[in-house]
């Protein structure tokens, strides 16, 4: 063969062919498609299992020659492949016409790959996963993917019988990116990333920007393409109007999949929004509905950040239950684990072959509790995966809020560690650095990007400024976390620890139900009754209560009513509205047999569903219990010290200083011409709630008419109310 003859040989050479088939090429688009070469244009092409290749491009034809493993290639006439060239490509049994994936240019930009080498791309999920999009005129799929330590990247799907020897992706330079628009493929069709790993071994992977899942537990991804058309623009518009900590906020915390079990996502638009309008919360909070391997892990273990659980539908059908919810008026906050994330091999587990999502510190890396991987939050285009999935969810899902979990967790170094078991950060320190910056990012990030949304931690320590603006910085160094809200666990704890004794040992821990307002305005609190208090042994909220049936409901009553009018805002789990008296299950769900007609005890349950619908009714309806939650005039004590009557009594105070006035008896006995301070500015009395009443299974001891206070020196004012104090009750009186 001559040196001429030999320049022009179409063919892959030996060493491109060998690394295209052990899929270790970096750049497949400068050996695959039409090439110059002395002589011609050389055409080559990767097509495992074809009978034959052509290219087509108007009327002409040139069949490429089978070179063998996949490999075809031949030499055109110089000008004779434009751009506008197809490759017709026979397989046994039917013949597929398309434009070459390997004539395209990056569809990723210089903008895109600098932001993402920066860890600041806040619309990540719109440069890597799988996108369709027309591609120089040609309708296709671009897919991409961050894989820094890989060898060779290849995608392999439903499309290319899922060998993806003819679909290597190419690297786009130091940014770690792998690129590679597929003309021809669309919305619907499944896919992998096939990664060759740094020893040569290789990996099916999915994607971890997929915005679509197959059903668990199959593992695919899947090409999508949103067509949902919004109908919440009242409510977008308006939902930043007044903030959050300064409006009503009650909510209703959910397990999508248990709720109704078996519905779906658009089925749960008609249901859930019914009952939750009903029922009045203003609020529904969802545990996790990214995708999940496990459904028993409820979503606290992810593996699709980007992708709601196909389990309930696709991401349009999770679109149209928010969508409904803001329709009538109730806003949607999603529990969001950006903690830890689990092992799965075709997750995102060493994703590259080596440490990559996950700490390269194996101190650092494995989550002793959850048997789980914690984030490498110190990496930043890790911070960059996080940061851009909480925008995600709050603009192209418009949720109004995430409750971020496991915040303590990853605020320690020592979390859950034995000693020699961590170390410390560079100042000798438990704090992890890495994981305060990365939370005072992501608040700063989504509250600058998205108005009215906000974000809740939930956050079992003592850490300082956990609801601080992340610019002020407090005594302990650091800036505040950034939070809107966070989770108040204290109140949480000694509250049910409270309520869980006898009355007649009450008198004796009288100030686990006083002791919140030494720190009540701290922060900005919710108070969570969540499904954690009511799982693995720890009994539904009503079986807490000591004593008979009619004994525990008269608690969990009083208890409530008592929750509402405490500042901060409420969350209740799902089941705990109606007294289900059984831990819940995410098999079963709630246990709405309780409710039918039929079910002889179902008024008693009625009844306590009735209670909280009235005081979501009347927590609405009365600013004092909202509009000063974190600031201290908006609370004045008149008894926290009756510890030996099991008694209770504050006043709420709205921004105009109209007041309500709460008494709360936690004994099982009646206490006639009780006498309850009261300020000299109010005239009258009207008792609005009583959780004695009989409407709600009580035993309808209650206080009719105004009632005027009495000259009487009572708990330091200079006038009193006269009331009668029903057993295990709590009353709400406003001005008459």
């Amino acid at each position: 063969m001559t040196s001429k003859e030999h320049q022009s040989d179409p063919a892959v050479g030996a060493e491109d062919r060998a690394r295209l088939l052990a899929g270790t090429h970096h750049d497949p688009h400068s050996v695959l498609g039409a090439h110059p070469v002395p002589g011609g244009v050389a055409y080559r092409a990767l097509r495992p299992h074809a009978r034959s290749v052509t290219v087509v491009r108007g009327p002409l034809r040139a069949e490429l020659r089978d070179d063998g493993d996949g490999f075809f290639s031949g030499l055109l006439p110089p000008g004779a492949v434009p751009e506008e060239g197809r490759l017709r490509v026979a397989y046994e049994g039917t013949v597929h016409e398309t434009a070459d994936a390997y004539r395209f240019l990056p569809t990723l930009g210089e903008l895109d790959l600098h932001l993402m080498a920066e860890g600041r791309h806040e619309g990540l999920w719109r440069a890597l996963g799988a996108h369709v999009l027309t591609w120089r005129g040609v309708r296709g799929t671009r897919f991409a993917v961050w894989a820094p330590n890989a060898r060779g990247v290849r995608v392999a799907g439903s499309f290319n019988f899922w060998d993806g020897t003819g679909s290597p992706m190419r690297s786009l330079g130091s940014s770690g990116v792998w690129e590679l628009f597929v003309p021809g493929v669309g919305e619907g069709e499944l896919y992998k990333f096939e990664i060759t790993r740094p020893d040569g071994s290789r990996s099916l992977r999915s994607d971890p920007l997929a915005r679509r899942t197959e059903v668990p537990p199959a593992t695919s991804s899947i090409v999508h393409v949103s067509r949902h058309v919004w109908e919440d623009a009242e409510w977008m518009a308006h939902r930043a109007d007044t903030p959050v900590h300064e409006a009503p906020f009650s909510v209703y915390e959910v397990h999508l999949p248990s709720w109704r079990p078996g519905s779906t996502y658009r089925e749960l638009a008609d249901q859930l929004t019914a009952y939750v309008s009903e029922t009045g919360f203003t609020h529904v909070e969802l545990m996790p509905v990214a995708e999940h391997p496990f459904g028993g892990s409820w979503g606290y273990q992810v593996t699709g950040f980007y992708a709601p659980t196909a389990r309930l539908g696709t991401p349009d059908d999770f679109k149209y239950l928010v969508d409904r919810l803001h329709q009538a008026g109730i806003g949607v906050l999603m529990d969001w684990v950006p903690a830890h994330f689990p092992r799965d091999e075709w997750a995102l587990a060493e994703f590259d072959g080596r440490p990559l999502y996950e700490h390269p510190d194996p101190l650092r890396a494995a989550h002793p509790d959850w048997g789980t991987l914690e984030f490498d939050l110190g990496r930043r285009e890790v911070r960059n995966f996080l940061v851009a999935n909480a925008l995600y969810w709050c603009e192209e899902f418009h949720v109004d809020g995430l409750r971020v979990d496991a915040v303590a967790s990853m605020l320690y170094l020592d979390y859950s560690r034995e000693p020699g078991g961590w170390r410390p950060n560079e100042h000798g320190g438990r704090e992890n650095l890495d994981a305060v910056a990365f939370l005072q990012e992501m608040n700063a990030t989504v509250y600058r990007r998205c108005p009215g949304v906000v974000t809740i931690a939930e956050e079992s320590t003592s850490w300082d400024g956990v609801t601080r603006p992340t610019h002020v910085q407090g005594p302990s160094g650091f800036g505040g976390l950034g939070f809107g809200l966070k989770w108040n666990m204290g109140w949480m704890h000694d509250s049910l620890r409270y309520m869980a004794h006898d009355p007649v040992h009450r008198a004796y821990h009288h100030g686990e139900m006083t002791f919140s307002m030494v720190y009540a305005y701290s922060e900005n609190y919710v108070l969570p009754i969540s499904h954690d208090e009511v799982v693995h042994g720890k009994g539904s909220l009503v079986s807490k209560m000591p004593g008979d049936w009619w004994r525990r409901r008269a608690d969990l009553r009083a208890y409530l009513a008592f929750m509402w009018a405490h500042p901060g805002k409420q969350l209740l789990f799902m089941g705990q509205e109606f007294a289900q008296g059984a831990e819940w299950s995410e098999a079963a769900g709630p246990d709405w047999w309780l409710l039918d007609p039929a079910y002889p005890a179902a008024p008693d349950h009625r009844g306590v569903l009735d209670l909280v619908r009235d005081l979501n009714a009347h927590y609405r309806a009365t600013p004092a219990l909202w509009q000063r939650d974190t600031d201290p005039s908006g609370f004045e004590w008149i008894t926290g010290d009756s510890a030996s009557d099991n008694v209770l009594a504050f006043l709420r105070h709205d921004a105009s200083g109209r007041p309500l006035l709460a008494v709360c008896h936690f004994s099982p006995v009646v206490r006639h011409d009780y006498l309850v301070g009261a300020p000299d500015s109010v005239p009258a009395w009207s008792e609005i709630l009583n959780t004695d009443a009989l409407v709600y299974g009580g035993s309808g001891v209650t206080n009719p008419g105004p009632l005027k206070p009495e000259p009487r020196h009572a708990h330091a004012h200079p006038t009193a109310v006269r009331l009668t104090l029903p057993p295990s009750a709590t009353v709400w009186l406003r001005p008459a």
